[in-house]
């Protein structure tokens, strides 16, 4: 036995005896804000029971079910990130209003989904691809174009594209072949390294008011480096939650629509690896 990395299975209301009653609106989130509520590492359980569904709801969520709702929501992110992109090209001005709007509304329905347990509904995913495409592409724009400090061009976009999915493909291995197991000690790791690296982005932020270039964090130096490399890393590591969580929930026979949730979670993690390595990148082309 071993506690649950999945606050879903914490969250659920029991019926009586051991199965869980009927999956309403919660699923898993991602590594880097889905396992921030509810989790109570102390406490054990049974595997997961399959969920007793009432008649005629849908049928149970299958690996094929995540697969195509994750493609389904990168697709409406990258086109969005496509056209942020281009017009942000035509006129540069844009560039930091797609970044700004894009950014905020896309994390206000990331904390709505989760918090409000409604990280199912595919609307409210698919309205999160929308404006983090918007945000990505004016980024990617801003970090590669000159008049923006920036270099590399799409060439580098297309390094950190490559890069992104290349981690992804090499975590899931590392995931299926069992390389590294997620327990409730590793669990405790990456969501405290998490919690980490927020502290420190937040107190770079704060002390860039008073010194230039604050911390060091963010300015392309030689700790800027090493903790762009360590942030990559933790971004990394934290898919093998989000593959936890869907196992989890295909184990315990999650309904269909279950799907669109690991895939809102899936995609949070690979924006933020895709951005951190692309800062990462900049870094070098900036020299």
């Amino acid at each position: 036995m071993r506690s649950t990395s999945n606050p879903v299975f914490r969250n659920l209301p029991k019926q009586e005896g051991n199965g869980y009653a009927n999956f309403g609106s919660g699923v898993a989130g991602a590594g880097q804000l889905g396992q921030q509520f509810g989790n109570q590492y102390g406490q054990q359980y049974q595997q997961p029971q399959p969920y007793q569904q009432a008649p005629g709801t849908t049928r149970a969520m299958t690996i094929d079910d995540v697969v195509t709702k994750t493609a389904i929501t990168l697709g409406v992110l990258a086109l969005s990130a496509i056209v942020s992109y281009g017009f942000s090209n035509a006129d540069p001005s844009l560039a930091k209003w797609f970044v700004i709007g894009g950014g905020l509304i896309g994390l206000v329905l990331v904390l709505v989904a989760t918090f409000a347990n409604k990280m199912d509904n595919p609307a409210l995913v698919l309205s999160y691809a929308v404006f983090e495409g918007l945000f990505v592409g004016a980024l990617s724009f801003m970090f590669t174009d000159i008049s923006f400090g920036g270099a590399g061009g799409s060439g580098m976009i297309a390094q950190a594209v490559l890069g992104t999915f290349g981690v992804f493909a090499g975590m899931l291995v590392v995931y299926k072949t069992g390389a590294i197991r997620v327990t409730p000690r590793f669990t405790r790791m990456i969501v405290g390294a998490m919690i980490g690296v927020l502290v420190l982005v937040i107190g770079n932020l704060v002390a860039g008011f008073f010194i230039s270039g604050g911390l060091g964090l963010r300015d392309g130096g030689p700790i800027a480096i090493i903790f762009s490399l360590v942030v990559i890393a933790i971004a990394a590591f934290s898919f093998l939650l989000d593959f936890d969580a869907a196992d989890q929930l295909i184990r315990a026979q999650a309904p269909e629509k279950a799907a669109w949730g690991v895939a809102l979670g899936l995609t949070v993690t690979l924006v933020w690896l895709y951005v951190e390595i692309l800062r990462l990148l900049s870094y070098f082309n900036n020299d």
